[in-house]
């Protein structure tokens, strides 16, 4: 029997967070590459469930998809199973539990303890070096892919019947703080004087109770946008077809964030925060468009918003991005290497 291999995931479908979608992706890839393997998802199940499990699967390596949440009980297990630790360094580790002053300890713990630390894009790679130089020997960059599959519709006109013709703005992510789903409201609503086609989807699930309900909030005097609410990613590809611009105003991203990627694949014009995670995969006014600040964002909106043009030749340029530099064999073979150098697995 090939070495079997043991994901530790802080989410895991159904959910629709981006690790669950990510760790969903890679380990189907890997099934079907066949590397023996099976995904603990630590959103429902106890530490201790997990640990029990785990030990009685007897795996030849651990592989924990967040340094912070997944990577301390993977940590532990490795230890006690003497068997290499594999992390993924995700945005959260990244740009925030590495610095913070409470979880920076477990954090760097658990990288120390790896045998292999993968990051999504060089940039992270670098941050993580910069505070602990010696692990720099042990970064790979695993560039994320696309797993969207068309294969299920999505129902839109049952959640918000829209009329023909309309300019559809939408934000798939789930609603919490690092994503400012706030942003976009002000300046839409400038521009809804000139453009009434204009309308506003969100996309995810309710995550910050304060932010969730200021966000529903301000949507119930604004008949031109809504929260839709969670929608299953099997029919994100669907949702994606019936958008005309999709938005990503996160304060920090890992390296690449999976909804621009899949925007991106769908062939949609994307408008998002210039920020390190989004200039990875956004080429300003090439493969999409980048903003600053809220008056960037307004002037940028009212570009896409009474150009088809534009917003079909971002698409097109975006879409051979994904094919030519982002496809889904690279980023399985980027992990199956990864294992390889660790343990005996398929070539």
């Amino acid at each position: 029997m090939a070495a079997r291999v043991a994901i530790l995931a802080p989410f895991a479908p159904p959910s629709v967070r981006g690790n669950a979608v990510t760790v969903a992706r890679i380990a189907r890839g890997l099934t079907e590459r066949g590397v023996p393997l099976r995904v603990w998802d630590l959103s429902v199940l106890a530490e201790a469930s997990v640990a029990t499990e785990v030990e009685a699967y007897r795996p030849a390596l651990v592989h924990a998809f967040h340094a912070h949440r997944a990577g301390r009980l993977a940590l532990a297990l490795a230890r006690r199973l003497e068997i290499p630790l594999v992390v993924t360094f995700t945005g959260t580790d990244a740009n925030h539990d590495l610095f913070d002053t409470e979880r920076a300890p477990a954090v760097r713990r658990v990288l120390e303890g790896a045998a292999r630390l993968t990051v999504f894009h060089a940039s992270i790679g670098d941050r993580v070096a910069a505070v602990l130089p010696d692990l720099r020997a042990r970064l790979v960059v695993v560039p994320q892919s696309v797993g969207l599959v068309a294969h299920e519709p999505f129902d839109l006109r049952a959640r918000w019947p829209l009329p023909s013709g309309v300019v559809a703005f939408l934000l798939p992510a789930a609603i919490r703080p690092v994503k400012d789903p706030m942003l976009p409201l002000a300046p839409l609503e400038r521009l809804s004087t000139r453009f009434p086609e204009i309308r506003m989807i969100y996309a995810g699930p309710l995550l910050d109770p304060g932010v969730g309900e200021a966000l529903l909030r301000r949507l119930a005097s604004l008949p031109w946008a809504r929260h839709i609410g969670t929608v299953p990613h099997a029919q994100m590809a669907s949702l994606l077809a019936q958008s005309d611009v999709v938005l990503n105003c996160s304060l920090s991203e890992g390296g690449m964030a999976n909804s621009v990627l899949e925007a991106l694949a769908a062939g949609r014009a994307v408008l998002a925060s210039d920020i390190e995670g989004n200039r990875s995969l956004v080429e300003n006014g090439v493969t999409g468009v980048l903003f600053r600040d809220e008056a960037e964002f307004e002037v940028r909106a009212a570009e896409l918003a009474g150009d088809p043009g534009l917003r079909e030749r971002l698409g097109q340029a975006g879409r051979e991005l994904v094919a030519r530099d982002y496809p889904l064999s690279r980023e399985i073979d980027g992990y199956r290497d990864v294992y390889r150098a660790l343990i005996p697995v398929p070539a």
